[in-house]
């Protein structure tokens, strides 16, 4: 057992193999107060000469604590020898004598990289109206495979002069070269959706290109926006909602995207969706002008009081300046000229130019369905002061109860 007085230290191993003249198998150190030998194996003494020097550095000191534990310590030694020390050599290599002997080895400069242009093999069609033809073999009269239309991208395989084989979409064949621009960026970006997508939180959507410019708000991590130009270096000028600013680049993931060309199958399918689309629009249009007609009546006479009748059916609806339609939204003048086209009488979409039409009235003769002229405005007189007009924005085709509200300007009369 070793007892609690017992230190046996690496540097004091080391030093004993240090100063060994023959290969030693077996080395061991009496404990003077125990008897017991400690026993360490080695291989011949070359082989750990180095292995000495080292440990003498560090001390590993083995101790003892109250519950019989062993711990190992490390203190840091001074290694006394100022010889050099000499590693051991890999299998097969040579251990230079001195450091001086090593020969220098020139230090290789990084291998320059090349930025890879995402354009280089992009064909856009935009040397055409409306469509070109994408063609089994390269002359005109190949077999028809599909079509590329204007903007649409393809991937170039093969560059035969005055055709390109490409791949756009599902269809692979042949384009003419006339009609295509092959590998400009600027071309490329125009035909392109490019978007960008935040990659962290609390990015400044800035209103210039630069870190003092002001903010029009703050995108969180995965916000996607526009690109509209990435000619700042650094900075990409997007749009986001409303707003129009720049981001840093940075900070964004870029994502480019194409329309591209359709075989005849896709071409075919296609036509055939919009048609059944464009049936499917028409049918909802005829309900809901029959909606129309069901909610509102057409007029039962010829008198001002019939006028008033079929005006007053559309109040609630929306107010829209130059509009023309009683039920999607009419402007003030736009209201009577609308309401009175239907008893066959045309008026001029013009609140100044109303002040002109029919006969004068007198405030003291005023009845059902005259018009009332006022600076900008005009209204339908109700009768008991009231009048019917689209007011505004905020109130839409509206009834009010005082035709005086403003100064009347002109009466005019026209049944």
């Amino acid at each position: 057992m070793i007892n609690n007085n017992l230190r046996i230290t690496a540097g004091f191993l080391a030093g004993i193999l240090l100063f060994s003249s023959t290969p030693a198998e077996w080395l061991a150190v009496e404990d003077t107060n125990t008897s017991e030998t400690v026993t360490y194996m080695s291989d011949e003494l070359y082989y750990f000469s180095a292995g000495a020097v080292s440990a003498m550095n560090e001390t590993v000191v083995l101790d003892k604590d109250d519950d019989d534990t062993i711990l190992a310590d490390k203190e840091t030694g001074v290694t006394e020898n100022d010889a050099p020390v000499v590693s051991e050599p890999e299998e097969g290599g040579e251990t230079p004598e001195t450091p001086e002997e090593t020969p220098d080895i020139p230090e290789e400069k990084p291998e320059e990289v090349v930025p890879v242009n995402p354009f280089a093999n992009i064909a856009i069609a935009n040397k055409i109206n409306n469509y070109t033809y994408v063609r089994k073999a390269p002359n005109a009269d190949g077999e028809v495979l599909g079509k590329m239309y204007k903007n649409n991208a393809a991937v170039v395989l093969e560059d035969l002069g005055d055709w390109y084989k490409v791949t756009s979409g599902n269809v692979t064949g042949y384009v003419a070269a006339k009609f295509v621009t092959v590998g400009d960026a600027a071309v490329c970006k125009k035909a392109a959706t490019i978007t960008a997508k935040s990659t962290t939180n609390g990015l400044r959507l800035r209103k210039k290109a630069s870190t003092s410019a002001g903010i029009y708000t703050i995108l969180g991590k995965g916000a996607k926006v526009t690109v509209l130009d990435d000619s700042t270096e650094g900075w990409l000028k997007v749009k986001y909602k409303s707003y129009t600013g720049y981001i840093s680049a940075d900070y964004a993931d870029i994502t480019i995207t194409y329309e591209y060309g359709e075989t005849k199958a896709e071409e075919k399918a296609r036509l055939k969706k919009e048609e059944e689309a464009k049936k499917k629009a028409e049918e909802e249009k005829k309900k809901q002008e029959q909606a129309e007609k069901d909610k509102y009546k057409d007029p039962t006479g010829k008198d001002g009081q019939a006028v008033i009748d079929y005006a007053l059916q559309f109040v609630g609806n929306k107010y829209v300046w130059g509009g023309e339609s009683l039920t999607k939204g009419v402007d003030c003048s736009g209201f009577v000229m609308k309401v009175y086209e239907k008893f066959g009488i045309k008026l001029p979409h013009s609140s100044y130019k109303l002040r002109k039409v029919g006969k004068a009235v007198k405030a003291s003769d005023l009845q059902p369905g005259d018009i009332i002229c006022y600076s900008g405005h005009v209204a339908l007189y109700i009768g008991n002061g009231k009048i019917v007009h689209a007011a505004n924005k905020k109130d839409g085709i509206k009834i009010s109860n005082n035709y005086k509200y403003k100064k009347v300007l002109a009466i005019r009369r026209v049944l």
